[in-house]
C-alpha cells in the first residue's frame, strides 16, 4: 500500500462503541483495502489503561491496513492532522436526568473538542455519535470557526438501520429491500421515521406492511423509544449497532449515492428547505456527491402528518438550541 494514511480519530475510545467501532476501522472496511489507517484513540485519563488494552488487541489482530496507533488524553494531540474525527464520546444520562440536563452537561466537551478541532484540524470531517448528538454537533461546529460548517454532521443512521429492520420484520422481506426511508429532524424521541417515500421489495411500505395502522402506531413509537427498549433490555445502551450506523454514516459520505436514492444525516440546515429554521443540526434525506459534498434531497413532498411530525423534531431542537446559546459563538 503507497497510499498515503486516512487519520482517523475516535473519542471515547475505550467504550462500548469505540471497542465495536475499532476493529471495523482498522480491517480496513471504511476506507478500503488499499488504504492504510492511522488511528488517535482519545480518552480521560481514568481511562488511558482501557484503551492502552483495545490498542494491544487491534495490533494482534494483524490487519495489514493499520498502520498506526496513537493514545491521547489531550484533544489537541488526537485531532492533529486527523481526515476523520468521529465523536464517540459524551457523558451518559443518568437516573433521574432530564434531557436538558444531559444537554448542559455534554455542552461543555463539545466547546472544548470543537476548540481543539480548530486548532488541530483542517482537511477533516466530524461525525458526532456521542448524544444528544444534534447538539452536541451544533456546538463543536459553532466553536471551530476555521472548518466548514458543512463538514460537521450528527448521525442518525442508526435510527434509520432500526427502522428499516423493523419494517423488513413486518413485510417479510430482507432489510436490503427496504430503501428510502429517511429519517427526519432529532435524534430522539421525536424524530421523524419517514415511512411515506419509503418502498419494501416493489411496493410501497404502506402497501407492504397492509396500511398505515401499525406504521403510525407500533412502528412510530418502535422507532423512536428503540434506545430505550435495549437499555431495558441489556442493562446497557446500544454499542455494536450504533458503531455499525456510524460505519454506514460515513461509508455514505464517501460514495457516491446512487440516482434516486437517499440516506439519512443530520446537516448543517440551511434555512431553504422544508422551513426548517437555518442555524439547527438537522436530520434530513442526503445525497452525497462522493467528493466530500453533499446535497440536501430537495422536493420531497409531504404530507400533513410529516408536515407535523417535523414541524414538532424542529420545535425541540430550537428548545435545545436555547439551553446551549451561551456555548455557541461562530
Amino acid at each position: 500500500m503507497s497510499k498515503k494514511p486516512v487519520r482517523v480519530a475516535v473519542t471515547g475510545a475505550a467504550g462500548q462503541i469505540g471497542y465495536s467501532l475499532l476493529f471495523r476501522i482498522a480491517s480496513g472496511e471504511v476506507f478500503g483495502p488499499e488504504t492504510p489507517v492511522e488511528l488517535n484513540l482519545l480518552e480521560l485519563p481514568v481511562a488511558i489503561k482501557g484503551a492502552e488494552g483495545t490498542a494491544m488487541e487491534l495490533e494482534d489482530c494483524g490487519f495489514p491496513t493499520l498502520s498506526k496507533i496513537n493514545i491521547f488524553d489531550n484533544a489537541d494531540a488526537a485531532f492533529e492532522g486527523i481526515n476523520w474525527g468521529l465523536l464517540v464520546g459524551s457523558k451518559p444520562r443518568g437516573p433521574g436526568m432530564e434531557r436538558n440536563d444531559l444537554i448542559r452537561d455534554n455542552g461543555p466537551i463539545f466547546v472544548s473538542q470543537g476548540k481543539a478541532l480548530n486548532r488541530a484540524a483542517s482537511d477533516v470531517r466530524v461525525v458526532v455519535v456521542g448524544n444528544p448528538c444534534n447538539t452536541n454537533a451544533l456546538i463543536a461546529l459553532h466553536n471551530c470557526r476555521e472548518v466548514p460548517a458543512t463538514r460537521f454532521s450528527a448521525m442518525t443512521m442508526l435510527d434509520e438501520n432500526r427502522a428499516k429492520a423493523m419494517i423488513a420484520k413486518k413485510a417479510g422481506l430482507n432489510v436490503g429491500e427496504v430503501r428510502n426511508l429517511a429519517i427526519w429532524g432529532n435524534h430522539s424521541s421525536t424524530m421523524y421515521p419517514d415511512f411515506e417515500h419509503a418502498t419494501a421489495g416493489q411496493k410501497s411500505v404502506i402497501d407492504a406492511v397492509g396500511g398505515r395502522a401499525w406504521l403510525e402506531n407500533d412502528f412510530m413509537v418502535g422507532v423512536q423509544k428503540r434506545g430505550a427498549a435495549i437499555i431495558a433490555a441489556r442493562g446497557k445502551s446500544s454499542a455494536a449497532s450504533a458503531a455499525s450506523a456510524c460505519i454506514d454514516h460515513v461509508k455514505h459520505f464517501m460514495e457516491k449515492t446512487p440516482s434516486g436514492k437517499w440516506f439519512s444525516a443530520a446537516v448543517p440546515s440551511d434555512g431553504n428547505s422544508y422551513n426548517v429554521p437555518a442555524g439547527l443540526m438537522f436530520s434530513f434525506p442526503i445525497r452525497s456527491h462522493g467528493d466530500g459534498k453533499y446535497e440536501i434531497v430537495q422536493g420531497v413532498n409531504l404530507s400533513e402528518y410529516a408536515r407535523k411530525k417535523i414541524a414538532d423534531t424542529t420545535k425541540e431542537l430550537l428548545e435545545e438550541r436555547e439551553v446551549v446559546k451561551e456555548l455557541l459563538v461562530r
